[in-house]
Parts: structure tokens; sequence; C-alpha cells
């Protein structure tokens, strides 16, 4: 099935010549004859399609093409006629916040045989169409590919029936694909993730928040089955994110035995002060003889096994459904961008490819080796090589399942090490600091080290708050938002030589720092105390910590921003005529402005790192009196907090009220400490989890080379680092190699990846003349032996 767009340049009407500056002359020679329909193609739908859809339809407008959405899939393609129309600018307005996809999706057995493919094949050249952009799973990327392989065939079978002229099959003479995958799974290899998988686990986490209580209350049992036939994605990461004690996937069956080893591993949590357990399941949950694993079935182990009270509950499609969370929206937004770039270049010799994220960068890779690797996972599975299986799902997924091990598995050992190893947050709390310090408490108990608990901050440090903390106490932290431990602005300063005496007095032999940019700075010339290992791990909700390109916290900030202006946005809708001025936080970085501003569709986003001028404030409010005259009688303007000095949010408003009069009015909204609030994401969970466990190996590692004669010594510039994430990998990078990338004035890194991202934004609200260049260069894992680099575009 298949949700279809399409673009057909419009006559006597030329490309963008600044967005298309990079085009290669032949892609511009085979544009001037193509039309290009984005399909939607996958029989179920996920949260943040539409966004795609959106992107795919503007970005194709603005450079001069016609847009045709084609409704109910392949079987819309099919059937032709009302099924494909053509798209406008104002058509896709309002869309982001939807879930699902407004043009629908089918089911079409009538496409999988080829009378079906020629009837869909002659509505396309009756229509000009021979570009599609495709949004679905590996089997309708797959049927798309085929259509395009078999569409010589199918045009000469078309003139021989008289369906089609000889000219008209020359004007369509090859048919472009590019594909992106629309799956809640995320079980499609060469992409970091999918569309509609973020969503999807925000869902689940709900969910798994408000049975915790219950099954808290009551001493209960859970089990709870999530989507995945063949793919435990949803499974896994929802285990690390609510720190479940079991977790079934179809790519890691458990090992002979296991009800035994499961009945243990309850028995041993609650013995341990826990009042419930959680049991996460994948709906393909199997054990080593591939016979399937149900609820019931470990449902009835549980309570006839261990007399706990126990109850089972199965998602089902409540996990599509819902608002897309603020990562699917851009998601989508950049995979339609890259996807009309593709179709841009694209030559009859261009094979099919699908658009992918790695890490901060979405790229192109080819499609049919892309399927093949996701096959390739299934026939492993089939064969019992689970651990291939887990392999070729990608180093992302390896390192959920080696975390999850890690933390939910593996036994304290009964022989201590004898080091101390301190946990402190600093600056403002965020959601995700629980999760961080649950993580490295357990994981360093688990090496046998004692875990010390610094509360409030350096202050804390300097006032000697400082006492163990166990296993049972870190308990459910996960989904706890801001910081249990406490945490102050406060960096070291005055305090320095009482943090010094505390952490000899206590016996410190290494340090976890969980907060801010501030914290980066340190010094050991004058303390000895101070040379022991160290290491920041990047939490604030402003994301501005050199050295990572996420921080924890911004994830949950970003989607509590994307809600609120989600709100505004429907309250201007139904006034008309209204702009809202929204100031977020941030300080000086407008990453927050940024990327809330790609996710909820604003017309502009001001920021200290691209200066503006009083020239930008007129002409963006020329912009939106234009807008007024159209169906979109709505405006959403967002500014950093720091932006400028006196281009003040107050400002703004003044200016925008008194030049829009007799056009629209404004209001204006400072969100504030709202932004710092919630409960974590998905993401902020499962990247503390992960950030807390792999910063205790680390420190594991870096104590042995510094233990010397009896004591710990770290004075190199290696044994205090950052631990950052670095497009697909999270890296230490020790502090002192961040200075020359450091603007200390402002507390930002000079360098900043989604820069590149906010030329999309004003493409998305129209802007003219806007140029964007998002070229990359990735190497994929799985395809990198067939592929080699794979490229980004350039328009």
């Amino acid at each position: 099935p298949l949700t279809p767009l399409g673009i057909e340049v419009l006559d006597g009407r030329e490309l963008s010549p600044t967005l298309c500056s990079g085009l290669r002359s032949s892609a511009l020679q085979l544009w001037n004859q193509a039309v290009i329909q984005p399909v939607k193609l996958s029989p179920l739908c996920a949260a943040g399609m539409n966004a795609a859809v959106r992107a795919t339809v503007r970005v194709g407008i603005y450079t001069g093409a016609k847009v045709y959405f084609v409704h109910e899939g392949y079987q819309g393609l099919v059937d032709g006629g009302d099924n494909i129309k053509p798209a406008t600018w104002e058509s896709v307005s309002m869309m982001l916040q939807l879930g699902g996809t407004v043009i629908g999706s089918a089911r079409c057995m009538d496409f999988k045989e080829k009378w079906g493919r020629l009837k869909a094949a002659c509505n396309l050249v009756k229509l000009g169409i021979t570009n599609l952009c495709v949004i679905g799973g590996d089997g309708s990327l797959t049927g798309a590919n085929q259509f395009r392989t078999e569409w010589s065939e199918l045009l000469a079978d078309l003139i021989k029936q008289g369906k089609i002229t000889a000219e008209e099959a020359k004007r369509s003479s090859h048919l472009n694909i590019v594909g992106m995958v629309g799956s809640i799974d995320n079980d499609f290899c060469g992409t970091d993730m999918t569309i509609g998988t973020d969503s999807a686990l925000h869902r689940i986490i709900e969910v798994v928040d408000a049975i915790t209580t219950t099954a808290q209350s009551h001493q209960r049992t859970f089990i709870l089955e999530v989507m995945g036939r063949h793919c435990g994605y949803l499974a896994l990461v929802t285990a690390l994110a609510c720190g479940a004690d079991w977790v079934f996937i179809p790519e890691m069956p458990p090992e002979e035995n296991w009800e035994e080893h499961l009945c243990k591993r309850l028995i041993a949590q609650r013995e341990r002060g826990s009042r419930l357990n959680v049991i996460i399941m994948a709906e393909g949950a199997q054990d080593r003889k591939q016979k399937p694993i149900t609820c019931d079935q470990v449902k009835n182990l549980v309570s006839k096994k261990l007399g706990f009270d126990t109850r089972s509950t199965i998602l089902g499609h409540v996990q599509r459904g819902g608002t897309p969370s603020a990562f699917d929206r851009i998601l989508g937004s950049r995979m339609g961008v890259e996807a009309v770039m593709a179709l841009l270049e694209a030559t009859p010799e261009t094979p099919a490819c699908v658009v992918s994220l790695s890490g901060n960068m979405a790229i192109r890779l080819p499609l049919m080796e892309c399927v093949q690797v996701t096959k390739d996972v299934t026939v492993a599975m089939a064969e019992g090589r689970f651990e291939d299986a887990v392999n070729l799902r990608g180093k992302s997924f390896q390192n959920n399942w080696n975390t999850y091990k890690m933390l939910a598995h593996v036994n304290p050992p009964e022989v201590k090490s004898n080091i101390n190893i301190a946990i402190v947050n600093v600056g403002a709390p965020c959601a995700g600091m629980n999760a961080a310090v649950r993580s490295a408490v357990r994981a360093g108990l688990i090496q046998g080290h004692q875990m010390l608990a610094i509360h409030d901050g350096f202050d804390g440090l300097a006032n000697g708050q400082i006492e163990p903390i166990t296993w049972a106490q870190v308990g459910g932290w996960t989904g706890k938002g801001g910081s249990n431990l406490g945490t102050k602005r406060n960096l070291p300063g005055k305090n320095i030589e009482q943090i010094s005496l505390n952490i000899a007095k206590f016996n410190i032999h290494s340090l976890i720092i969980i907060g801010v940019f501030g914290c980066c700075k340190t010094t050991r010339e004058k303390y000895e105390e101070l040379c022991i290992p160290m290491v920041v791990i990047p939490a604030t909700v402003s994301n501005n910590v050199p050295g990572s390109d996420f921080s924890i916290g911004a994830d949950t900030a970003l989607n509590t921003i994307t809600t609120t202006c989600d709100r505004i946005k429907q309250s201007a809708a139904g006034t008309k005529r209204r702009v809202f001025i929204i100031e977020t936080m941030g300080g000086y970085c407008g990453y927050l402005a940024t990327m809330a501003g790609l996710s909820s569709g604003a017309d502009a986003a001001y920021i200290y790192e691209e200066p503006f001028h009083i020239h930008d404030l007129e002409l963006n409010v020329m912009h939106l009196i234009e807008k007024m005259k159209t169906s979109v009688k709505r405006g959403l303007i967002l500014r950093n907090s720091n932006a400028n000095d006196n281009y003040t949010t107050q400002f703004l408003y003044n200016l925008y009220s008194e030049e829009g009069k007799g056009t629209f009015d404004c209001r204006m909204n400072i969100l504030g400490h709202m932004q710092q609030g919630g409960t974590p994401t998905p993401f902020d969970r499962n990247f503390g989890t992960k950030m807390g466990a792999k910063s205790v190996m680390w420190l594991t590692d870096k104590l042995k080379e510094c233990y010397r004669h009896g004591r710990i010594f770290a004075n190199t510039p290696d044994s205090a680092c950052v631990l950052g994430m670095k497009k697909r990998s999270l890296i230490f990078q020790p502090l002192a190699s961040l200075k020359d990338d450091t603007d200390f004035e402002h507390r930002i890194p000079k360098t900043e990846w989604w820069l590149k991202l906010r030329p999309i934004l004003k493409i998305l609200a129209r802007y003219e003349a806007v140029e964007i260049d998002t070229s990359e260069v990735a190497a994929m894992e799985h395809i990198i032996k067939k592929t080699g680099e794979i490229k980004g575009g350039k328009i």
C-alpha cells in the first residue's frame, strides 16, 4: 500500500536559482522533463509521516515543481482519477501535529499483479509524473523498486495496448524512486531511526509510567507486550527506559531454562526492596527453538511458581497513534527535503535510494542493499544465528542490548574493589539526570565499587553532603524528572579548597559530573586532591556543552516547547490573523528555538548564532503580512532568550504589533521554567542510561591505569573528559582539547551541527532566495562493503 505525492515542473517556470545552485547540469536537464510524486506506501501508519509529506510538497513547490498527492497508497495509483490530486503550499498547513497520514494508506493486492502496475503506470504517464517519493516499509519500498525496474516494459505494453502514445512514452522514459522508511518498529537496516519509532516510544512510556504507579502500590508484576514482530527495538529501548527486570526480543531469545532464571531475577529484585516487577515483551518474542513466548505463558509462570499478583497488557495499535514527537517531525522534515534533493539529482542510471539517518546526518543509501540486509536479519534469526542478528541490527542496537544486560542481568560481586566513585549533579535540573545517576550507580556496584551520592551540586561537595547510595535507592529513577540528588548552579569557584579537602576526607577516587557547560573547566595545578579521573556527562536543556551533539534534557525540553506551540497555533488558527511571539530557553545557544521552529512549523526563529538586523525584522513582518492574504492566517515566531540584547521579546512583540495593525494582532508568551520540568522523554531516559553506564566503565579502566603505589593519581589531560555523542558514537574527549572549540564568554561551542538545518526552516516557511547545503559523507555499517562512502546531496 502507498500514500503518494508527485511533483511536476510548472510550464514556463524556472527552478529557484539559489536553491539549485549546486545541481549537476544533467540533473537540471532531466528535471525540466520530470514530475515528482511522493508516495506513502506502508499499509500501517506511523506518526511523523505528515511531516515528511509536508516537507516534500513544500520543497518541491519551492524549486518550481508541481506536486501531487496520491491518496490511499498503491490503490490510489492503480485507481487513478480523484486519488491523484495536485498539492498546494496551503494544503499541507497544520499537518505537523497530526498522527497517521492525511493522504491515506491502504493495502493493495492489485499492485502486486502486473495488470495493476500497468494501470498505475498509465495513470502516471498521463499526468507526466516520472518521480515517486515513497514512504513505507521494506516490502513497500521493494515493490516500488520493482515498479521502477520494469518501467520500460510497462511503457512498451501500454503502447501496444494503445493506452499511451509513443510521444507520451518518450516523455516518461524513466521512473525515479526515492524512499523514506515509515515504521514504528525501527526494523530497517541502514538507518538509525525510522519515522514513527520515537513517537511510538512516547506512547509506550506513557503507559509504562501509568502502569508502574499501580504496580508499585499493589506490589504487582506487570507484563507489557509491545509491537515488534521481527524486531525487538521498541521492547529493548522500553526496557532500558523504564528499568525493566526482563525483556524478551526476537533477535536474542533467552537461554535454555530461562523460566528458572526469570523467577530468580524477580525474587532478587523483591529482596532488594523493589515493590514491583516489570517485564517487557516484543510481539515476536521466541525461545531458542523459535517457539513463540506469549504474555499468558509468562503470566502463568510468574503467578503459579512465585505466587506474585501478575497482570499483563498488550498495547496494540495505540502505539501507532497520537501526536508525533518533536524528533519524528524533524526527522520527517529532513528526510522529505533530502528526498526531493535526491530526485532533483537523479539520472536514468541512478539506482533507487532510501533516505536514512546516520547520527545527525540525513544521507542516501542504495535502497535494495538496505532491504537485503534487513532480510538478512530475518534469515539469521530463522537459522538460529542470534548473535549475527543482533550485529546486523547495527551498533546502536548492540549498545542498547549490552547496556541492558549489564544493568539487569548481572549481580554485584561479593568481592569489592575498594574504589569510591562519587556522582554530582551541577547546573539547572533537567529531565534525564536521574536516569544517568541510576545507571551509573548500578554499573558501579556491578563492578564492585562503592558509589557515593553528592547532594546539592558543588555546594554539597564543599559542605560534605556526601553519602553512600545503594542499588535499591535508585530504583524507579529513570522516569523521574529533575534531580533527586539536588543540584545548584554554583561552580567550584571560591569553594575549591574545601572541595579538595572533602575529596580527600571521603576518599573519593573518581568523580562523575552530570551537568552544564561551566563544569567543563577544571584545574589541578594547585590541588593534588583533584588529580583523580573525572568525566562530565552533558545535561542541560540548552544543549550547549562542547564535545557533544546532544545533552541530556534537551529532548524533553524540545517536546515541551513543541506541545505548547501546537496549542498556541491552534488558538491562532481559531482566532485568525494572529501572530504569536514565543521566547524559549537556551541562553546564547539557539538549539531549542531552531529545532522547535522546525517541529512546530514556525515562520522565524531568532537566535544569537545567526545575527539579525532591522532589515531582517522588516522582511519577517512583510512575510507575515503576505501570509495573511492566503488561507493560512496565523503566524508563529520563536526567539531564543539571549538572541539579541536590544531586540528583546518585548521589542519584537511591540514591533510586530505596530507593523501588523489592520492585518494581524500579536500575543507574547515566555515559556520559562516549564521547559525544565516534566517526565523525561524516552530519548533522554535511554541516553542518560547509556551515558551513566559508559562513564563508569571508562572510569574503571582509567582507575587501573592511574593506580600507583597504593594510591590514585591522575593529572594527564585524558583523565578528565567529556563523554559526548558525536554523530553516531559516544566518545570521551579531554576537557583541554575542547578549549579551541569553545566560546567561553557565551558558553556555547564554536561549531554547532544543527545550524545546517536553519535554511530548511526558512524554506518550509516560504522565504525566498535561501541557500541550503546539506552535503554529508557517511560510511554506513552493514552496507559499507558494498557501497563505500555514501554522500548526501547539495541544493
